[in-house]
């Protein structure tokens, strides 16, 4: 199979640097995924799961929003946050969760259910995605 470029870079780190087979992605508008040779393509992305197939197998991260640019040779994903799933602290993300349970229950105003409520997307995306 075709290989292309793919960086994943987090405020943190460069979370994958390396040649990929294919990608998927959730955007906002579902499901994306991208080859070697793909038409250009910009999209914000959700909460959700992100599947790199290497030569090496498939690794699935959690991954919290950000953006995808892609083309023909190479696509670069900035996101807010990325995560490895056999990485994800399982007690901490329940705890995550319980929290962002807590703080949806006592929202006053919509920006807080908003916030809230993306705490617990991204609490039980990594649950899901944990191995």
């Amino acid at each position: 199979m075709s290989v292309f470029h793919l960086s994943v870079v987090t405020p943190d780190r460069m979370f994958f640097d390396g040649e990929a087979e294919r990608v998927i992605v959730h955007t906002v508008s579902g499901d994306v995924g991208i080859l070697k040779g793909h038409a250009k393509y910009v999209s914000v992305l959700g909460i959700g799961a992100l599947r790199i197939k290497t030569a090496d197998g498939e690794r699935i991260a959690a991954l919290a929003e950000g953006f995808i640019k892609a083309d023909k040779d190479k696509t670069l994903i900035l996101a807010s946050a990325c995560e490895w799933n056999h990485e994800i602290d399982v007690s901490r993300a329940k705890r995550a969760e319980e929290a962002a349970r807590r703080q949806l229950e006592a929202a006053k105003d919509t920006a807080e259910q908003a916030a809230a409520e993306a705490r617990l997307k991204r609490a039980l995306n990594r649950l899901r995605l944990a191995e």
